[in-house]
């Protein structure tokens, strides 16, 4: 049964995308929602789609593949996985935590001095992985990293160059490589529709008033920004160039 589904996944994924998905399959343990089992009759199934689209009574929000995955990553595969939405808060804030730490050790300033051994980290995040890949230990390595990082950059801690570049490579090897996190782009499509369209609304009130000048001010100022704006009978609407 296991052979035949991995068959089918790689079927699927070469006709789709032209690529083998992966060279290793593992199975997680059972999977739980706000601790109880997930069933059709109880009405606490969640799709990845659902997940990603944020459209299930369960969940706040939409969260991204890279939360969903330092979410699963932070329990060990061979244990029950608890599902829940404060769950995903949760991820989402620790993993951009470590996403941060690791963009600000690439601006760190080496010391003459050093006052803590990187080699401490990276030799517990080895022995971690070796021990049944054992990612919720590795993870909380990569926090102390971020630690390190962070009291760094405040200097509070001084760091000579070899340790900086070890702290790098940390990051590198073991939160982008072996456990494979992408930096997500933030979509800000939303924010700049709804703040294109407040001054859109700011600018027929000043219309409405007579104040022209404010208006063609809005409308030049916007136009500068590769903004353009469009009057009609139903309103105003933009375009970008």
């Amino acid at each position: 049964m296991t052979y035949t589904h991995h068959e089918a996944e790689i079927a699927q994924s070469t006709a789709a995308c032209g690529i083998n998905p992966a060279k290793f399959w593992m199975h997680h343990n059972m999977i739980t929602i706000n601790g109880q089992k997930m069933a059709k009759s109880l009405g606490n199934g969640i799709t990845v789609e659902q997940l990603f689209a944020g459209e299930h009574t369960l969940l706040e929000k939409a969260y991204s593949p890279m939360t969903l995955r330092f979410f699963v990553l932070q329990a060990h595969y061979r244990g029950t996985l608890d599902f829940s939405n404060d769950a995903l808060l949760a991820a989402e804030k620790g993993l951009k935590r470590l996403m941060e730490a690791a963009k600000t050790a690439q601006n760190l300033i080496a010391g003459a001095s050093n006052e803590y051994e990187i080699e401490t980290i990276e030799n517990a995040l080895k022995a971690a992985l070796d021990e049944d890949l054992n990612t919720p230990i590795a993870i909380a390595q990569l926090f102390e990293a971020a630690r390190v990082s962070n009291i760094a950059s405040s200097g509070e801690l001084k760091l000579n160059s070899e340790n900086i570049v070890k702290l790098q490579s940390i990051f590198s090897t073991y939160l982008f490589g072996v456990l494979g996190f992408i930096p997500e782009q933030v979509d800000n499509s939303k924010l700049v529709d709804g703040l294109v369209k407040l001054l859109l609304e700011m600018r027929t009130t000043a219309k409405a008033n007579k104040d022209f000048a404010s208006s063609d001010a809005i409308r030049n100022q916007l136009a500068l920004l590769g903004v353009q704006v469009k009057d009609g009978r139903e309103g105003s609407s933009y375009v970008v160039d």
